[in-house]
């Protein structure tokens, strides 16, 4: 697997939020890499069928969607995403047949999108949509995209260990 990216110590409270989301944003590529489209499919955990490689990184995908996307900037949904009203709450995660390559792409263009996004708002901005509950501040959706972000990365480290024994950033053997 590639080199972990290093997120600069010293910076504005931006920056530094914005920098942890793009890291582990970059992880989830580089928990991919390798891997074939039969593995990244593969259910593993007989009581979650839908925690696949692949389910989690179209997850990541449309959990960037939902909260920059429709929330910071209220695009309606106008039928793009993969939830209806009576649906399946985790229809997001239903990708059998879609090629993980194809989905890591998706999740690379929303993530460029959901970064043009924030970009246009200040930190205290609050979003436009949010759905019923009390309105979150851009710094809140920052904060917890990372925690998103990087919980999902846990479920890809053990599933990507269970696959083909990867762990961490380094491949089997190499120190």
């Amino acid at each position: 697997m590639s080199s972990k990216p290093r997120i600069p110590k010293t910076g504005s409270e931006r920056a530094q939020l914005e920098g942890w989301l793009d890291t582990q944003r970059s992880l989830v590529r580089m928990k991919c890499e390798g891997l074939s489209d039969t593995d990244a499919h593969r259910q593993l955990l007989t009581t979650s069928p839908l925690m696949t490689v692949a389910g989690i990184v179209a997850h990541l995908r449309w959990v960037e969607y939902s909260w920059f996307h429709q929330n910071i900037d209220a695009v309606p949904d106008e039928g793009q995403t993969p939830w209806t009203e009576d649906g399946h709450p985790d229809a997001e995660m239903f990708v059998s047949g879609v090629p993980l390559g194809r989905l890591l792409d998706d999740y690379d263009a929303e993530c460029e999108r959901s970064r043009a996004i924030a970009a246009r708002y200040e930190l205290d901005d609050v979003e436009k949509e949010s759905f019923g509950q009390p309105a979150a501040s851009v710094r809140y959706i920052l904060i917890h995209m990372i925690e998103e972000t990087a919980r999902h990365l846990g479920h890809l480290d053990i599933i990507r260990e269970l696959l083909d024994g990867q762990v961490g950033y380094l491949k089997p053997g190499n120190p």
